[in-house]
């Protein structure tokens, strides 16, 4: 099943790779859950799931409470009047200053499936700020939320820092993580899907936790870009090479192969 949430660096296409490379365990971890991808198309008994975007983490709790009633909530926002440039501009204001977390949460959904590219961006001061898309009819992705929420039953959703989650883990579990990627040069730009960002240090840090989790027979799988940095980052790790076609500049023309690998931490 696809996720319902568009997503940069969405896994869905590459998921049996990873699955290849997971063993059995009681939990799936993951630190960087994203659009939920992989844990939407594997089969472990229960689930960790944390994200550092508070709004995507409140977006699945309440769907995980709420399911046919949450779908039911947030299908009015996907209306042919709410497809509109200044309607999008005021409800995405109205995200910013509201403290009603369940109607934040359904507009969380409507600017994903209505903003620029599906993108998840805040400025410096953690306000959302993508621009409007234009679609002529954007997904109301209801077959999908209704999927999730089934799922989700033998998940826990938490807003955490991946350090804390690693540490948390216990023999067991089975840990993937997607953090932002690597850039592919050290002059690229780079900034994360949280108002945080995701440095070169917590890139190690990263990795050093991975490590510290195999030696305690808790494997880890990481993804990301298939870098001299990150192959020096991941020395211990086995690895997974392969091409994944995507847009690696603003240039929608500019499509083309991105090297990236699988990092078996065991």
């Amino acid at each position: 099943m696809k996720p319902f949430l568009k997503w940069a660096g969405n896994k869905y296409k590459i998921v049996e790779r990873i699955k290849a490379l997971l063993p059995p365990g009681q939990r799936l971890v993951e630190p960087f859950v994203g659009s939920g991808a992989l844990f939407l198309n594997t089969d472990y008994p229960r689930y960790l799931l944390t994200d550092a975007n508070a709004d995507l983490i409140t977006l699945y709790q309440f769907l995980q409470a709420e399911g046919e009633a949450f779908v039911a909530y947030c299908r009015p926002l996907f209306s042919p009047e709410n497809n509109d440039k200044d309607r999008y501009y005021a409800l995405r204001d109205e995200f910013n200053s509201t403290h009603d977390l369940r109607r934040k949460s359904a507009i969380f959904l409507y600017m994903n499936k209505h903003g620029y590219n599906g993108l998840c961006r805040y400025n410096m001061k953690g306000g959302f700020n993508v621009p409007f898309g234009r679609y002529k009819r954007p997904y109301f992705p209801e077959a999908e939320m209704l999927y999730f929420h089934q799922k989700s039953q033998s998940a826990t959703f938490q807003h955490g820092d991946f350090r804390d989650v690693m540490e948390s883990c216990v023999l067991n579990d089975v840990v993937y993580c997607d953090p932002p990627y690597v850039p592919l040069s050290q002059t690229a730009n780079f900034t994360g899907y949280s108002s945080g960002g995701f440095s070169w240090d917590e890139q190690k840090l990263l990795a050093e936790k991975a490590r510290e989790l195999a030696s305690r027979n808790i494997p880890v799988v990481i993804s990301n870009h298939d870098t001299d940095f990150v192959r020096e980052i991941y020395t211990t790790a086995t690895f997974t090479e392969f091409y994944v076609q995507r847009y690696i500049s603003c240039n929608g023309e500019n499509r083309a192969k991105a090297a990236e690998l699988l990092a078996l931490f065991s």
